[in-house]
């Protein structure tokens, strides 16, 4: 039997607000690179960071609950602007915070 994958936690939120300005800025780099520059980007960059900092002030830390809840949020947001999708939005996330921490996110590991 396959053994369940351990949850990946961030360290206690010291600076919700600033962890938020480094993942919209990150996330819309990272949107900016993939395809093209638009304006939307900053849109949704922005609405991510607002889910991510709420949920960080509630004390959640859990990467994986993190990454459901914007794909929750982001649901109700306008993607008809873009190339993205929700779900390619919180897989953005979802890498961006494995590489702040550290982890290789490649193969499997």
């Amino acid at each position: 039997m396959a053994e369940p994958i351990p949850p990946i936690t961030l360290p206690p939120a010291k600076d919700a607000i600033q962890e938020g300005k480094w993942l919209r800025q990150a996330l819309q780099n990272w949107l900016d690179r993939e395809f093209i520059p638009e304006a939307v980007n900053a849109e949704i960059a922005q609405r991510a960071a607002q889910v991510f900092v709420r949920q960080r002030f509630e004390g959640e830390n859990d990467v994986g609950s993190l990454v459901i809840a914007i794909l929750t949020e982001m649901q109700a947001f306008d993607f008809s602007r873009s190339f993205y999708s929700e779900f390619a939005v919180a897989n953005a996330v979802s890498d961006l915070l494995l590489d702040s921490l550290g982890i290789d996110r490649c193969c499997g590991q």
